[in-house]
């Protein structure tokens, strides 16, 4: 295995749209995420996860078990470059669970997955697994740092699928990076798995008004990777959450419960803290993209949430590709 991770052939990954993995380096804020709106989603006292919380008690309980040989491959440093980079189609070590690791540890890995999700998550992305590469078994992981030590997180990878696990060891951040979740379906089908988002985030553009419309519908969409914290926040594309009506920013902070739903309450706790460091709903944007509407009906499948300490882009055609991102930006 070199140090570039192997990717995986998927139909419309490499579209005109995708610009390859996100590195590091071009995520200038690490993390994934959505978010909480002031006076609509409850702010409550941060209970980040913890090294004692169940996944990463479980991630610890993993490390223990590995074998000299196994460690080779899925004991990373923490420096290593995998660590930030995202794709959404990608094996980030040759690990795969199902046949590199033994029955107690496959075990040990759903207890991680189940720790890091939402009894509706995990469900879901069981499905979503199994209809998009055959099952949990051909996902891959990989440990990077001890999680004895101050830094250390659990990663797994596979087609349309990133999830972290990392005790809160990364300061500032959600999750301990960015996160990706998708679906080969189609985007705006029943039988997808999160076109009940892209139903949440269509019921805010109907109620906007025509000139809040014109704010919010952009004719084409930014490359689905580009999710990076910016520094700079004065050019947001979209509409503000400011510019809305107070019922308007209740529908604006529906999607964002809905984009959390599937993870577990610690990480959507520590997400709602970042956002509202961020300034909440007021000082998101949101917007929706001409480009990439599926049955030219201006029900926008390709979706925005952006602001200081978030990037949500839900790219919903042809299937679905969603990149989670929150940070609070480094001083």
């Amino acid at each position: 295995m070199t140090q570039d991770a192997t990717r995986h052939d998927c139909p419309d990954c490499d579209g005109p749209d995708y610009n390859g993995p996100v590195s590091r380096r071009r995520f200038l804020g690490t993390t994934a995420g959505a978010a909480a709106a002031v006076g609509t989603l409850p702010l409550l006292a941060q209970a980040a996860p913890s090294k004692t919380s169940a996944a990463e008690t479980a991630v610890a309980r993993l490390y223990k078990s590995l074998s000299s040989e196994q460690k080779k491959v899925v004991a990373l440093p923490f420096s290593d470059k995998r660590r930030m980079q995202i794709n959404p189609n990608w094996s980030i070590t040759e690990a795969k669970i199902g046949t590199f690791f033994n029955k107690d540890q496959q075990a040990t890995i759903t207890e991680i997955v189940k720790g890091v999700t939402s009894e509706d998550g995990f469900e879901r992305f069981q499905k979503q697994m199994k209809q998009d590469w055959g099952g949990f078994g051909r996902y891959t992981v990989a440990i990077f740092g001890n999680p004895e030590d101050k830094q250390f997180e659990f990663e797994l990878t596979g087609r349309h699928l990133t999830l972290r696990a990392d005790g809160d060891t990364i300061e500032g951040t959600a999750f301990g990076g960015p996160i990706i979740y998708g679906h080969s379906k189609r985007g705006n089908s029943k039988e997808n798995l999160f076109s009940y988002q892209t139903n949440r985030a269509n019921e805010v553009f109907d109620a906007l008004d025509g000139a809040q419309r014109a704010k919010a519908l952009i004719e084409k969409a930014p490359k689905e990777t580009a999710v990076q914290i910016r520094e700079d926040v004065s050019a947001l594309p979209g509409i503000a959450g400011s510019d809305l009506s107070d019922d308007q920013k209740e529908l604006v902070s529906a999607v964002l419960k809905d984009i959390m739903k599937p993870y577990r309450s610690e990480d959507v706790d520590e997400v709602m803290e970042i956002v509202e460091a961020g300034g909440g709903v007021d000082k998101l944007q949101i917007a929706f993209y001409k480009s990439g509407d599926l049955d030219k009906d201006e029900k926008w499948d390709i979706w925005r949430l952006e602001g200081p300490t978030l990037v949500c882009h839900f790219r919903g055609a042809p299937h679905v590709h969603a990149y989670i991102n929150v940070a609070k930006r480094s001083k």
